[in-house]
């Protein structure tokens, strides 16, 4: 029994592998990969959840933990250090039962049902760690609340030609969902589900068990607990968002989320003080921009030494640009090293790499892919590297690839 009530506690997924933005995710889990200079993807939602007034998110874990469970630390970051409630990580373990792997979103929250039940909430939000957007939960709850739904499902208007990719909602005209697809063919409608869900408690907890007694079920919400609910005649409701949202599942998609928050105007503002994103901050000195540098519409983090020419970019810490050097439109991770007379464009270059001297990397977003250098590659002198090439080890012989 617990000592007091919750009314709301927030489920964050975290254990994904996030196969899709490999390199980027070779040694850590999607969530933990870095953002805009000084972030972490799961920044996004922690931040959500304490703008909202939500005080007690379990994160769930899986893939690759070490660097996200070290970055979570006790939550004090995201000021989530309480005794009771807080930012609590879940990962999976062993039972008297027996114990697995997460199998699914739904079997992920199954396995923590005792977790919930420790703070007796009325309403649980389920989110993902792994998108990049500012949204104010409360106002969903509110909206959850009023319609006296057993779940409400987050969407955002999405192109025709892009919701085959989306769980899509078609509802009446009172929100009410009266159909659900999962990555539909022939979509019905432009509402895309967000992976963002507030469910009853006592709703929820028994479709999860339902679902886990279902040897056929995948354990997923979209394609089992979702369409279970809505063939059971339960009260599902959309809550449409308007604002910035980004599932940064590729890397393209990643780079375009990044750009986003570059310029005078961006879409994604990052320095929103009425919304703050809170972050774990390293100590770094403070930047130094030598008598040559050329930097335009970027963003920089801190201790970066600038002799060189960037534009449209992306720089996070420590991050070395040497006099003759250019950077345009792309992503450099800490610690990275781009030595004099290179040329970098269109790229993401992982934490820790080294471009050497007048190496040619990548090319303008119109003549190919982006080029991706994995973590602590070094790219020898002279080398040309085709845009589109995921460079994945070190090249010292001067050539093309």
């Amino acid at each position: 029994m617990s000592i007091t009530k919750k009314k709301c506690v927030a489920m964050l997924l975290a254990g994904g592998q996030g196969s899709r933005l490999a390199p980027l995710t070779s040694s850590v889990a999607k969530p933990a990969v870095s953002f805009g200079a000084r972030y972490k993807i799961i920044d996004f939602s922690l931040s959500n959840c304490v703008n909202s007034g939500i005080d007690t998110v379990g994160v769930l874990t899986q893939y690759q933990p070490l660097e996200l469970n070290d970055y979570l630390g006790t939550g004090v970051t995201w000021d989530l250090n309480l005794r009771f409630g807080g930012l609590h990580i879940l990962p999976p373990y062993q039972a008297a039962k027996g114990g697995d792997w997460f199998k699914g979103t739904a079997n992920a929250i199954y396995q923590n049902i005792n977790f919930l039940k420790i703070y007796d909430p009325d309403y649980v939000l389920v989110l993902s760690g792994d998108h990049i957007y500012k949204m104010d939960y409360s106002i969903m709850l509110k909206e959850h609340i009023e319609n006296d739904a057993d779940c409400t499902i987050a969407v955002i208007d999405v192109p025709l030609n892009e919701a085959s990719r989306f769980g899509i909602m078609s509802t009446d005209k009172a929100g009410r969902i009266t159909e659900f697809a999962e990555k539909p063919a022939e979509p019905k409608s432009t509402q895309a589900s967000m992976g963002v869900y507030i469910f009853n408690t006592d709703t929820l907890i028994k479709y999860l068990v339902a679902d886990e007694a279902d040897p056929n079920s995948s354990n997923d919400f979209g394609k089992n607990v979702i369409p279970a609910m809505l063939n059971s005649g339960e009260r599902l409701f959309s809550y449409l968002y308007k604002g910035y949202w980004r599932d940064v599942g590729t890397l393209g998609s990643y780079w375009e989320a990044n750009m986003d928050a570059i310029g005078e105007v961006p879409k994604l503002n990052l320095n929103d003080p009425n919304w703050k994103i809170f972050y774990r901050h390293s100590y770094n000195p403070p930047q130094y921009l030598g008598v040559d540098a050329d930097v335009t519409s970027s963003i920089c983090g801190d201790g970066n030494r600038i002799d060189g020419k960037v534009k449209g970019s992306v720089l996070f810490n420590n991050v070395t640009i040497e006099k003759g050097a250019r950077v345009t439109d792309s992503i450099i991770m800490s610690d990275c090293v781009i030595r004099k007379g290179a040329s970098v464009e269109y790229a993401i270059i992982d934490t820790g790499a080294e471009i050497c001297e007048n190496v040619e990397l990548g090319a303008s977003r119109v003549d190919g892919d982006i080029t991706v250098v994995a973590k602590d590659v070094t790219i020898g002198s002279d080398n040309v590297i085709n845009p589109g090439t995921v460079v994945t080890e070190d090249v010292e012989q001067e050539g093309r690839i």
